[in-house]
C-alpha cells in the first residue's frame, strides 16, 4: 500500500495537477454574461471571466505556464477555476524550487489556493449544485496533494485517504445533478483515471471511457485517454488519442512532451527526438523542473538508440 501511495503522490505532482485542474473548471456568477465564454458546453453555457479563460486556455491549450501565471493572478478571486489554477501554478512552482528556504512558503501558498478552491465551490451550492459539490471535490483532492507533499507518504496517509474519499463523496454528488455534464465528466475522468492507476478507488477503463464519451473540451479529453493508455502500457491507444489532441493543440509542448513518451513506449527512439525536441523549442514557456525532465527522457532516447540502432 505504502508504494502505491507513493505513486499516486507521484501522479498528482507530475500529471494529475498540471493536467486535472484543467478540470478544475468553473464560472464567475458575478460575471457579466455578455463575457460568457464556456470552453465546455455549447448549450446551457455558464459565464467565465475573461481573465480566466485566458489563464485556462493559456495553460491547457497553449502550454504556456508563465502567461497562464499572469493571467490567473489577475483573474477573478471568486472563481473557483481561479483558485484551482492557481493552486496548481503554485505546486508546480514548490516542485521545481531548488532553495530548500523557498520550499515551505511556496507549499503553504498552494494550501492557502486548495482550501480556497473548497471554500468558493461551497458559496456555489445554492446557485450550482453541480459546480458547487464538483469545486469542493477538487478542493478535497487538492487537500491530499497537500497533506501527501507536507507529511510524506506514511505520516500523511490517513488523513489524505479521507481527503480522497471527501473527494468522491462530492463528486458523486455533482453526478447525481447531471450525470452527462462535460465538465463534470472532464474533471472525474483524470481524477478517476490516475487514482484507479494507484488505489482501487475506480476503473481505468472506465474513467477512459467517460472522457471519451462525454468530457469536453476535446482536446483535453483526449490528452487524458492518451495518458491513461500510456500508463496502462497500451501505446498504439496512446498514439491515436494523443495525435486528436495535437490536431487541435498542435504547438502546444506538454502534449509534444507526451508524444515523446508515447513514442519511446513503442520502441522508436527515433521518431521521439522530434518531438522532445520541439517541445524544448518552447522551454521558455515550461517550468524550469519540466524542461529538466524533457531534457533527461531525450537524453536516454538518444543513447537507447545508439545503443540499440534504432
Amino acid at each position: 500500500m505504502a508504494a502505491k501511495l507513493t505513486s499516486l503522490s507521484q501522479a498528482v505532482s507530475q500529471r494529475l495537477l498540471p493536467v486535472a485542474n484543467a478540470a478544475l473548471l468553473s464560472l464567475s456568477l458575478w460575471a457579466s454574461p455578455s463575457l460568457a465564454k464556456d470552453p465546455f458546453r455549447t448549450t446551457n453555457a455558464r459565464p467565465i471571466s475573461d481573465r480566466t479563460e485566458a489563464a485556462f486556455k493559456a495553460l491547457f491549450e497553449q502550454g504556456d505556464y508563465f502567461k497562464a501565471d499572469k493571467e490567473a493572478q489577475q483573474a477573478d478571486a471568486n472563481e473557483p477555476l481561479t483558485q484551482a489554477l492557481r493552486a496548481s501554478l503554485a505546486y508546480i512552482a514548490w516542485e521545481g524550487e531548488k532553495d530548500d528556504a523557498k520550499k515551505p512558503a511556496l507549499l503553504d501558498k498552494f494550501k492557502a489556493y486548495a482550501t480556497q478552491t473548497q471554500q468558493t465551490g461551497a458559496s456555489l451550492i445554492a446557485k450550482d449544485r453541480l459546480r458547487g459539490n464538483l469545486y469542493q471535490a477538487v478542493g478535497h483532492f487538492l487537500e491530499s496533494a497537500y497533506i501527501f507533499s507536507k507529511d510524506g507518504t506514511v505520516k500523511g496517509t490517513p488523513q489524505a485517504l479521507g481527503e480522497i474519499q471527501q473527494a468522491f463523496k462530492y463528486m458523486d454528488a455533482a453526478e447525481k445533478v447531471d450525470a452527462s455534464d462535460p465538465e463534470l465528466n472532464l474533471l472525474r475522468g483524470y481524477i478517476d483515471l490516475f487514482v484507479s492507476l494507484n488505489l482501487p478507488f475506480s476503473s481505468p477503463a472506465e474513467a477512459i471511457n467517460r472522457l471519451d464519451k462525454y468530457a469536453s473540451p476535446r482536446y483535453l479529453a483526449y490528452r487524458g485517454i492518451a495518458l491513461g493508455y500510456r500508463d496502462l502500457n497500451q501505446p498504439a491507444k496512446a498514439l491515436t488519442a494523443v495525435d486528436n489532441a495535437l490536431q487541435a493543440t498542435p504547438n502546444n509542448p506538454d502534449v509534444l512532451y507526451l508524444k515523446a513518451q508515447i513514442l519511446v513506449r513503442q520502441g522508436d527512439n527515433r521518431g521521439s527526438l522530434a518531438y522532445f525536441d520541439k517541445a524544448l523549442a518552447k522551454q521558455n514557456q515550461l517550468p524550469p523542473g519540466l524542461t529538466k525532465q524533457i531534457s533527461k527522457e531525450r537524453t536516454r532516447a538518444q543513447n537507447r538508440m545508439g545503443n540499440v540502432g534504432q
